[in-house]
């Protein structure tokens, strides 16, 4: 047999060793990198957290400014085309007008001036993440005018700027709640499954009676005892807590069925005859054993906190202006007369679907690779 003939051989060997010589989260990621939809997810994902860490810098203008010029204006696309030619990216100028049919007055483009859009534009003195100062902005105008690249609201301020700054304070709202989702899911479920008997049932039971009430009227009740009073950091914090007390139930059932699964097997035998007690037997032996699964459910219990707080925000439950979220923005919307005449201000709706779809994707994807079982592995 010519050397030719047993390369496919050779290779074929090759890739079984290395695949019984990888470790589990090699595997995992080779199975994840080949579900097209979940690195999609990733992909999105990571451009909507570099969007939100960034914000200070990438966003135009500060988020409470206001362009009195320019309320309820139309978005800014900027364009390398007119009637004029072709040229480097920029939008036209601006003009006041009568609206023919309303009869008021709108502000409305000047296909004949053209204002060239710059790169790290000269901007007012701001501060990144409130350390480092700085004076410039990731775009602007050549003649020193905003840029509003989703136009404004019925107050002039930027619509684009006060989007990626809500979606800073979505992901936190959703990080810390999924973090204290994370401690309770694991403490709880951890118990539930190693101990069994009276303790499994009573903390079964538990979770079945909190996830038999209604979600959204439980958070809104709860939300409600919130002080009117409080500040808007306080709000802030209690929404991120009552969001996070409410969803550790959904993690501590997929702990205790693993651990259920995983009490009886030879090693956790061995270490409960060495003496070693119940609780490093559960820190160290079984909650190990289900990471994989715990990071799944973490990553699709993100869409659910978020949407929390965007829901409670949007009915006004949540969290309140000044603070700027998602839903916050959503609710301040919520005019038929201002969305029929300015439907740009629902442009927040797009980055709560986009981070909903991200993470779903990514869940699933990750759900699939951490399974060996999976059709789609």
């Amino acid at each position: 047999m010519s050397q030719t003939e047993t390369d496919p051989i050779v290779r074929e060997d090759a890739a079984t060793q290395a695949i019984d010589q990888a470790s589990q989260w090699r595997l995992i990621w080779w199975r994840f990198r080949h579900h097209r939809l979940a690195m999609i997810g990733a992909f999105v994902l990571s451009a909507l957290i570099t969007l939100a860490v960034f914000a200070d810098f990438i966003a135009p203008v500060a988020p409470h400014d206001r362009d009195t010029s320019y309320v309820l204006g139309p978005p800014m696309v900027p364009k390398i085309h007119d009637q004029n030619g072709f040229g480097w990216p920029f939008v036209h100028g601006l003009r006041n007008e009568r609206d023919p049919v309303t009869l008021r007055m709108i502000t409305a483009p000047d296909p004949e001036v053209r204002r060239q859009v710059v790169l790290f534009a000269k901007s007012e003195p701001y501060k990144m993440w409130g350390v480092l100062s700085l004076e410039r902005k990731l775009l602007g105008l050549s003649d020193g005018t905003k840029l509003h690249i989703l136009g404004t609201d019925n107050l002039g301020r930027d619509v684009f700027t006060r989007s990626i700054f809500a979606l800073r304070v979505s992901l936190s709202v959703g990080v810390a709640g999924v973090l204290i989702s994370f401690v309770l899911g694991l403490l709880i479920g951890g118990l539930a499954g190693y101990l069994g008997g009276s303790t499994d049932f009573a903390i079964m039971r538990a979770i079945e009676l909190i996830m038999s009430i209604p979600t959204l009227p439980l958070w809104m009740t709860l939300a409600a005892i919130v002080p009117k009073e409080w500040t808007a950091i306080q709000a802030y914090f209690a929404i991120t807590i009552l969001l996070g007390l409410l969803g550790w139930t959904g993690l501590a059932r997929d702990v205790r069925s693993k651990i259920i699964s995983l009490r009886d097997e030879d090693y956790v035998v061995a270490a409960r005859l060495s003496g070693v007690s119940d609780w490093l037997i559960i820190r160290r032996h079984l909650l190990p054993a289900t990471t994989s699964y715990v990071i799944v459910s973490l990553t699709l219990a993100f869409p659910g906190i978020i949407l929390g707080e965007t829901a409670l925000s949007f009915l006004g439950f949540g969290l309140r202006p000044p603070v700027v979220s998602l839903g916050v923005l959503l609710e301040s919307a919520q005019n038929i007369r201002t969305i029929a005449q300015s439907p740009w201000v629902m442009s927040p709706v797009i980055f709560v679907i986009l981070i909903v779809l991200a993470f779903s994707f990514l869940g699933d994807g990750l759900r699939d690779a951490a399974d060996p079982y999976s059709d789609k592995a």
